[in-house]
């Protein structure tokens, strides 16, 4: 039987994170729940895979049973007025489609953070997982935000310039609205919006503190359009918060991106 929205909720700001878990905390759901409540915003979690790693290694994945997070959404759904979504680590097919079929259910708007590789570069995901996500869910999504290297796995052509970034841009902008990050090129990211492409400058910072940055970056990308900024003003105040996020880690921990709550909280 479906439950109403909980009073508390009404016209509150809300999301849900669909991700893996990271026990050191520096990426995926913990990371994600982090980046929410520094916007103000109240995260729901639903985990897909465990791992076990620290900002340093991964020595063990392992996917988490799809009817788990099918009713995980469906109970997050009954109570909470979720309207936007992330989503990070999905790790297989069944669990693609299954995270597909949730957003189609529930007319959510997804941000599709596609987590393939780890920091320290250990493999996050199962064979084929890009054609999943082309075949799948980049169709019912909001937006993707793929690295420099993801975005090569889903087109299936290298990129070595910001006009090939651009090229990208514009042909997953054919299933959904996109930005490229530039972390692992040059700091300028592209988004692709409707057919239109902007550019966001952005400084390459020498730091090991990177660890979770895309899961910290689509968590505020996600924040920002629940609080109702367009897609490319999102973007930029994404772009600036992750490099704070960078410079001013959780007690400068190597590789790991945390932000302070109060120092976007205080601006």
């Amino acid at each position: 039987m479906s439950l109403e929205k909980i009073d508390k909720f009404s016209g509150k700001l809300c999301s849900m994170s669909v991700a893996g878990l990271d026990p050191s905390g520096g990426a995926g759901i913990l990371a994600d729940l982090k980046s929410f409540h520094a916007h103000g915003i109240y995260a729901t979690c639903v985990t897909t895979t465990l791992t076990s790693q620290n900002p340093f290694n991964v020595s063990m994945v392992q996917k988490v049973d799809v009817s788990y997070i099918e009713d995980a959404i469906d109970r997050i759904m009954d109570v909470y007025p979720v309207e936007y979504m992330k989503t990070g680590v999905l790790y297989s097919e069944d669990i693609v489609k299954a995270v597909a079929g949730k957003i189609r259910e529930y007319n959510l708007k997804a941000v599709v953070d596609p987590v393939m590789i780890s920091e320290s570069g250990c493999t996050l995901a199962g064979d084929c997982f890009a054609s999943c996500l082309n075949k799948y869910l980049l169709k019912d999504a909001y937006l993707t935000t793929p690295n420099v290297y993801e975005a090569e796995e889903i087109i299936g052509h290298k990129i070595d310039t910001q006009d090939d970034m651009i090229d990208a841009a514009l042909k997953l902008n054919k299933k959904c609205n996109c930005i490229i990050t530039g972390g692992h090129m040059h700091g300028n990211d592209v988004v692709c919006h409707d057919g239109e492409i902007s550019l966001i400058e952005g400084k390459i910072i020498k730091s090991d503190n990177t660890h979770g940055t895309g899961c910290n970056y689509s968590a505020a990308l996600t924040s920002r359009l629940i609080q109702g900024y367009d897609i490319v003003d999102a973007c930029k105040l994404s772009n600036e918060y992750i490099q704070d996020a960078i410079r001013n880690g959780f007690y400068n921990t190597p590789y790991q991106s945390g932000i302070f709550f109060h120092q976007l909280c205080s601006r």
